[in-house]
């Protein structure tokens, strides 16, 4: 039992303490793994020599007991709501509550409430007024500064303006939590803890300093959607800097919300020493017997890098990794593959052996001084970066040694590969040959059956609105894969992902995507309705009706029968949905392509 961080008070006995210096509180059931942030938190300050308690999923409706169990920790709480955003883990893109939870025990719902940030603080602040919360995780940092909520449909201020929490750590949290950590054991007061980089607080007054950058107020940006614009464009493009030493201040409800800077990129050994701490890579044995479907996806899966430089609109990746890619060494990779190996259940085969990218592991800025000045959200959108060092080699050479070992049958890629990468005419001739080599190996080695990629639409407009390369490049990639499948007669599917509803995308554009696609002989299973989460370009286009960065109106589905009027097209193969695509495509004048979708012989 002691291998894992202890969740009860006999667990907290059994080490001897009398009270623990920290204690976190979990929104997923605690897998002691390092794709767990509440786990990973839990192990950097574990080896910061501090005692550390989780409690996963705490009871929130009745006595507030799991809240009580182990007292007042030493030093602060930690919440840490979760993987997901609560709002997409516990909601559809249509608003109606999900039936299941993939990172709880037996997939039982409603383990978490509604913004656990919010709830737990509040809980903890009227049991332990004394004693700081501070907020991290994926829910906090996506909602720093103002954001639009697609669940309540309104413009929430920054959550610390809704949680009595004393601090917020936004994006990867191994740093800052170190730095507060040490601090606070140094004896520093926790209301002299204003100046940690990656943090965020509440402020009653405001000492401004002559580098800050002050956002529209909230309530002004509730007056006004263009201020709420030009706000986010500041947002992401001081997000997206290498190491920015200014601080964003937004008054909110007659107080500031102070968001400092971010702490720059994490070394090679800085990434190495945190996935090198003594998870035991299992689910506590509190869950014996049941199954925890995020765990079990992951299980064996290795993530070799974080960042991604992709900059896609409608993801939060590059919000809260950042867009620079922080890489381990083969030495942590190779030993985790090694422990992995050891399993009892494992079988030879690693499910993924990525990152948030499949294909960006050791890429960086050939002249990193540029990349220092470099404000772009995306490396590779509208184009490919010319100060790119995008070379496949040591990810190519890293899939190979991987497949050599004696204990692996098979090390798979379940992440995205960006094939713009791979298509690009890069001036390094070496850089051409070895993606080349690339998609070969990736295809020839890697793949279960079905290797998944993200074109995520078929029209250039609503492409270059996504940030995403256009289609004739995934025309190109779907050639090169069929020509490897049918080479070495490997009898693979390719299944891209697409999405309907994103702002900017007509119905017009919808009936395109299933002419082009039927026309390609494309299965369009992986498909999905554009939900907006917070801090993301695609959700502020959606909520203001425009593009921060040109501030020019953009077309939006808001009301369910516009997306679901896009979302048929998608079912253009059910007998059920035919009559109605057809009736779509002659009210919006194009019966031009229904013989297209549905052959010649349909009817106009």
């Amino acid at each position: 039992m002691t291998d894992w961080l202890p969740t009860t008070k006999k667990e907290v006995e059994l080490r001897g303490w009398d009270v623990p210096d920290v204690i976190l509180f979990s929104g997923d059931a605690y897998v002691d793994h390092p794709s767990f942030g509440a786990a990973v938190i839990g192990r950097v300050l574990e080896a910061e020599g501090l005692r550390v308690a989780i409690v996963p999923q705490p009871d929130w409706r009745g006595d507030y007991r799991d809240f009580k169990k182990l007292g007042a920790p030493r030093l602060f709480f930690g919440i840490a709501p979760g993987a997901m955003d609560s709002t997409v883990n516990h909601y559809t893109a249509n608003r109606r509550l999900r039936s299941d939870d993939a990172y709880s025990p037996d997939r039982q719902p409603r383990l978490r409430p509604d913004y656990p940030s919010i709830v737990y603080a509040g809980i903890l602040k009227t049991l332990f007024p004394e004693t700081p919360v501070v907020l991290g995780g994926i829910e906090a940092s996506l909602r720093r500064l103002a954001h639009y909520d697609y669940l309540q449909d309104a413009l929430r201020p920054g959550i610390l303006a809704d949680s009595p929490a004393d601090l917020l750590i936004y994006g990867m949290g191994e740093k800052p939590v170190r730095e507060l950590a040490g601090r606070l054991r140094a004896g520093v007061p926790f209301s002299q803890l204003t100046d940690i980089p990656q943090t965020a607080y509440l402020a009653s007054r405001l000492e401004a300093l002559p580098d800050d950058i002050a956002l529209y107020p909230f309530e002004e940006c509730l007056e006004s959607k263009r201020k709420q614009a030009m706000n986010f464009r500041i947002i992401e493009e001081e997000s997206n800097k290498y190491h920015p030493s200014q601080r964003i201040i937004q008054r909110t409800r007659r107080k500031f919300i102070v968001v400092n800077p971010p702490c720059p990129p994490m070394t090679e050994a800085e990434l190495d020493a945190s996935y090198d701490l003594p998870y035991t890579r299992m689910p506590h044995p509190k869950y014996r017997g049941k199954i925890i479907p995020a765990y079990e996806m992951i299980k064996f899966s290795v993530n070799i890098h974080r960042g991604c430089f992709g900059g896609c609109a409608f993801c939060t990746i590059s919000a809260h990794q950042g867009k620079f890619i922080a890489s381990r060494s083969r030495r942590s990779i190779l030993e985790e593959i090694a422990s992995i190996c050891r399993m009892p259940d494992f079988k030879g085969n690693i499910s993924d052996l990525g990152g948030p990218s499949a294909n960006m592991y050791r890429m960086r800025g050939k002249d990193e001084s540029l990349c220092r000045k470099c404000k772009r959200p995306s490396c590779i959108a509208p184009g490919v970066c010319g100060n790119l060092h995008a070379d496949h080699a040591p990810l190519l050479d890293l899939y190979r040694t991987v497949r050599r070992m004696p204990a692996i049958k098979k090390a798979f890629i379940g992440s995205g590969v960006r094939y713009d990468l791979l298509l690009h005419s890069y001036a390094e001739k070496a850089w051409n040959r070895s993606a080349e080599e690339y998609a070969d190996e990736l295809i020839t080695h890697h793949v279960s059956g079905r290797l998944k990629v993200a074109p995520e639409h078929t029209e250039d407009g609503v492409l270059q609105l996504m940030r995403k390369p256009p289609f004739h490049l995934f025309e190109r990639f779907k050639q090169i894969f069929d020509r490897i499948n049918t080479a070495k007669g490997l009898n693979l599917q390719l299944i891209p992902y697409f999405i309907s509803g994103h702002p900017g995308c007509t119905i017009n554009d919808m009936a395109e995507l299933a002419a082009k696609t039927k026309k390609m002989h494309l299965l369009l299973e992986q498909v999905q309705d554009f939900t907006p989460t917070p801090m993301t370009l695609s959700t502020e286009i959606f909520y203001t009706g425009l593009h921060p960065y040109s501030l020019q109106p953009v077309p939006c589905a808001k009301t369910q029968e516009e997306k679901h009027t896009q979302r048929i097209f998608f079912s253009w193969r059910l007998p059920e949905a035919r009559s109605r695509i057809m009736q779509i495509l002659r009210k919006i004048r194009r019966a031009d392509l229904i013989a297209k979708i549905f052959g010649t012989g349909a009817r106009r």
